[in-house]
């Protein structure tokens, strides 16, 4: 998912940038080549002076990797990645590790990329959230800073990503909604059998169960007719993922599960959405899990 899967990128000072120089001026090509050039260098930015907002090309074409500068456009012109936030990592006076360093960015990058667009079904199909972190030898030289991006692996895209102002029902629907979600992936159980780990797959459906009752209590507040129709569906889905939390062996889990996980299909909150005025096409790899 979309919120659940935070991609990683290196930032290091060792590495150089290589720019191609034009000697000789003889055609219109080769001018065209120096121009472009010339207007690469001019759009350099340090990645350790990035800011929430600025859209970018990496320097080597690849967003995982180490960089030391990128190449910073308008964000009207197609480009790979937007730098939606950044944080400090404190309280650690010895470089942390890599695997440390990526684990506190995959817990925070992806709030900080939910507040800059709250609507992740409004993201460009194959944009997610990335990072530059300290390398050991930036860490040495002084640098705590993570950016926290979205980036497009493959392909570029136009525009800011940076969502527009939500009205208050928007954003109620949007944080329950999102929460949800978030509660079923980061507490997916690795057991692919509920037999292998039913306490895991227990804990899970109280997680969600949770998080729908919180969702539903902001939903009470919205009266247009397609969000309430999808609450009375959520309501029967909280009931479901109850059972689920409560179950005393892994058949009666299964018998909860099933109309648990079907009655938060992202498909069924179409019409609400549309209702709403928020993006209404589910993301492919959302879509792809709750396929019949």
């Amino acid at each position: 998912m979309s919120l659940g899967v935070t991609s990683r990128s290196l930032r290091g000072i060792s590495a150089a940038i290589a720019l191609i120089s034009v000697g000789a001026v003889g055609c219109s090509g080769a001018l065209d080549s120096a121009k472009s050039g010339a207007k690469k260098a001019v759009r350099q930015r340090s990645v350790f002076s990035l800011a929430a907002g600025d859209c970018y090309n990496p320097n080597n074409g690849a967003p995982k990797s180490e960089e030391f500068s990128v190449e910073v456009v308008p964000c009207e012109e197609p480009h790979q990645g937007q730098v939606v936030g950044d944080f400090k990592i404190d309280g650690q006076s010895a470089y942390p590790g890599e695997d440390k360093t990526a684990q506190i960015a995959d817990e925070r990058c992806p709030a900080t990329a939910q507040k800059f667009t709250p609507d992740a079904w409004a993201l460009p199909k194959g944009v997610d959230v990335y990072y530059y972190s300290p390398t050991k030898e930036s860490w040495a030289a002084g640098d705590r800073a993570v950016s926290c991006t979205y980036t497009k692996g493959s392909g570029t895209f136009s525009g800011s990503l940076k969502s527009k102002p939500l009205n208050a029902d928007q954003l109620a629907y949007l944080q329950g909604s999102n929460a949800v979600y978030e509660a079923l992936w980061t507490n997916q159980p690795e057991a692919e059998q509920v037999e292998d780990d039913l306490a895991g797959y227990k804990k899970q459906a109280k997680a969600v169960a949770a998080a729908l009752g919180t969702h539903l209590t902001a939903l009470k507040n919205i009266q247009q007719p397609e969000t309430v129709k999808l609450r009375a569906r959520l309501e029967e889905a909280a009931g479901a993922w109850e059972k689920a939390a409560s179950a005393g062996d892994t058949d009666a889990f299964y018998l909860a599960y099933d109309g648990a996980f079907s009655g938060i299909n992202p498909g069924k909150t179409v019409a609400a959405r549309k209702e709403l005025k928020l993006a209404t096409t589910v993301p492919a790899d959302e879509a792809e899990v709750w396929a019949d």
